[in-house]
């Protein structure tokens, strides 16, 4: 028995049909054993459940009953947080924020390309060596010059001597 004929059995039992379609179900049941069952079953079961009801008396109206469990709902539900007010200092930090960190990589990036740019125009570097840190090299990429600058303070003036003696001989 298929899904549609066991509704039309119970819509019958609890007299729901229109006359045709209860003559049907009625024709149904005087010849098919199943849904004689079906009907059987449902019948009892409504039986069973007609006896087991239990009226429950309130001492208030229904309204306001309902409106009490309305109310605790409401209550136990968290209450939406208010915005906080925008203060002038979060503005500007808003602003500011971005600005510095755009000019902290401005920054960056400059020192990280040692590049000064002369009067003329021309693009020129001046390094330190790491390994020795008295002396610097000045380029001149444009021009292709390049200078060499060592700056070694006599210790002594033994030292003075020697050098002086060493670079004129």
């Amino acid at each position: 028995m298929d899904y549609e004929v066991q509704l039309k059995v119970q819509a019958y039992l609890d007299g729901e049909l229109p006359e045709g379609e209860a003559r049907e179900i009625a024709n149904l049941l005087a010849k098919d054993k199943e849904a004689v069952a079906l009907h059987n079953e449902l019948r009892n079961t409504r039986q069973a459940f007609t006896g087991a009801e239990v009226g429950i008396e309130l001492p208030e109206s229904r309204e306001f009953f309902w409106s009490k469990i309305k109310r605790d709902i409401e209550r136990l539900q968290p209450a939406e947080a208010a915005e906080p007010a925008h203060s002038l200092f979060a503005a500007w930090r808003r602003l500011l924020v971005p600005a510095g960190a755009i000019a902290a990589l401005a920054v960056a990036v400059l020192i990280a390309n040692h590049q000064v740019i002369t009067e003329s125009g021309l693009q020129t570097r001046l390094e330190a060596t790491r390994s020795d840190p008295n002396t610097f090299t000045y380029r001149d990429y444009s021009g292709g010059a390049t200078l060499v600058w060592l700056s070694y303070p006599a210790d002594d003036d033994d030292m003075q001597d020697q050098a002086s003696d060493t670079i004129f001989q």
